[in-house]
């Protein structure tokens, strides 16, 4: 083992062994009981919002594009490779603590993204921008957290997730159709060139066509196989929850235990949903909120958290349960064991429909991660121009890199990176936390008088402190048109 993949070991052995595999299920039920159980009891309003909003304007992209784009984020290799993953190495039961994660991360994702909407602001181009590192340097007065925030987000969004997309489908494509790796990452990289250079706009309007259909064509296909096997489906799902708790043996012999299935549920759940992580409010910051209001585009987010996990994943999950060939610690994993599955369900069909949707899936993310390190770019590049054109030609040149690498190294350096961005972030919201519960109560008050929930900041003197006063009010000067 090399001094680099020694460091990164010990950095995920403290952040996952001692930090964030119980600091996120924390951080998440704290927000589930200081909000009231929100993404509970007010879950009919993430579609509301979703389906009564307007499309996009002169300043930002509409809440539609951003729900696609932050999907197209989520909704990636996590939720193919990086579910089998969990399944060997934590069990069935791996799978509920996935459940868990996305849970209370719908109420996580909600306070990040709500934030992300009251402290943003529009840059010289007339586009809406925002995210953690800005929320961190107005609202809690650390420029310099904001800082470190935005250099770990583009090294892991911008460049090593990226480049754990690219692994993904290169090895998808080899065992599919035997294509040289060499051959995916130019092609790869050409792609996602002409999406990326057109910035968040072009990327935005990108996902908006692809997500719906690459999402909707998988969960059918995964429907078709449950309808097939309705009747084992109550019993998978109990082996699921006792597996969880150590209930059960694993197929095919002992599990790792309790710790093994959290362990993996909850790093492969962050990984698939991001939830708390810091990605999503980036794009969410973008968005122009209808209702006028910052929670409206909490509720989206948290519905992406949904989408993501309890849904495709669990769909993936039940591929693989039901197909009668997994294995508990076996060494058919990552993409390969969903595929097999796949093949015992409808035949070699299987194998180049995975193939196709990892391609679908995981290009989309590198394109989508990119927008998020870009959005953090242009907040430290200060007026640095060419800060743009370096990340889009490392974050094309990763995309390479990882087509030639071992999914071990990449996925564990993802790891690493994905930990300290999620502690720095965790830590700034859960201080701004008031601040979320002011904006809650007022958005859900409004609803409750039956009335479209709308925010001026000059009514809530309270919470306007580093806010842009001319993004929150109607009287806001007419804004730039942003370049395209």
């Amino acid at each position: 083992m090399g001094l680099i993949d020694t460091v990164i070991n010990s950095i995920n052995g403290i952040f996952w062994n001692y930090i964030l595999v119980y600091g996120l299920l924390a951080v998440g039920l704290f927000f589930t009981i200081r909000l009231r159980f929100l993404q509970f009891r007010h879950f009919g309003q993430c579609f509301k919002v979703l389906m009564t909003s307007r499309t996009e304007d002169r300043s930002g992209i509409s809440p539609f594009q951003a729900l696609c784009t932050s999907l197209a984020s989520r909704v990636g290799t996590g939720n193919i490779a990086g579910v089998a993953v969990a399944l060997t190495l934590g069990g069935p039961g791996a799978i509920f603590w996935m459940w868990m994660v996305a849970l209370v991360g719908m109420a996580t994702s909600y306070v990040e993204s709500t934030l992300a909407q009251l402290y943003k602001y529009v840059d010289e181009d007339g586009q809406l921008r925002g995210g953690p590192a800005r929320y961190m340097a107005v609202g809690l007065k650390a420029p310099f957290m904001g800082h470190i925030f935005a250099i770990v987000l583009i090294f892991s969004f911008g460049l090593v997730f990226s480049a754990v997309q690219s692994n993904s489908i290169a090895e998808a494509m080899d065992s599919a159709f035997s294509l040289p790796e060499w051959i995916t990452g130019v092609a790869l990289v050409l792609a996602a060139g002409l999406v990326i250079f057109g910035g968040i706009r072009a990327i935005s309007r990108f996902a908006e066509l692809v997500v719906p259909f690459m999402a909707g064509a998988y969960v059918l296909m995964t429907l078709v196989v449950l309808v097939l096997n309705v009747t084992e489906i109550p019993q998978m799902l109990w082996s699921i929850i006792a597996h969880a708790f150590g209930w059960e043996q694993a197929a095919g012999g002992v599990t790792g235990g309790v710790m093994a299935a959290m362990l993996n549920g909850i790093k492969r759940g962050l990984f698939s949903n991001e939830a708390g992580m810091g990605s999503a409010p980036n794009i969410a910051a973008s968005a122009v909120p209808d209702p006028h209001h910052p929670a409206s585009q909490g509720f989206v987010q948290a519905l992406g958290v949904f989408i993501d996990t309890i849904i495709v994943c669990t769909a993936t999950a039940l591929l693989i349960l039901l197909s009668g060939i997994y294995q508990f610690n076996s060494e058919l994993t990552g993409t390969a064991l969903t595929q097999a599955a796949a093949v015992a369900h409808i035949g070699p069909f299987g194998t180049y429909f995975i193939a196709i949707a990892i391609l679908f899936f995981a290009f989309t993310t590198i394109v989508a991660n990119y927008s998020y390190a870009e959005n953090a770019m242009v907040y430290l590049e200060h007026g640095w121009k060419p800060g743009i054109t370096v990340l889009r030609l490392a974050a094309l040149g990763m995309v390479f890199w990882g087509t030639q690498q071992k999914v071990q190294t990449v996925f564990n350096a993802a790891d690493a990176a994905m930990a300290l961005m999620a502690t720095i972030n965790l830590v700034a919201i859960v201080l701004l936390s008031p601040k979320v519960v002011v904006l809650t109560k007022d958005y859900l008050a409004q609803v409750k008088a039956g009335m479209s929930p709308h925010f001026e900041i000059s009514e809530h003197p309270d919470l306007a402190e580093g806010v842009d006063a001319t993004v929150w009010t109607e009287k806001r000067p007419p804004f730039p048109q942003p370049a395209e």
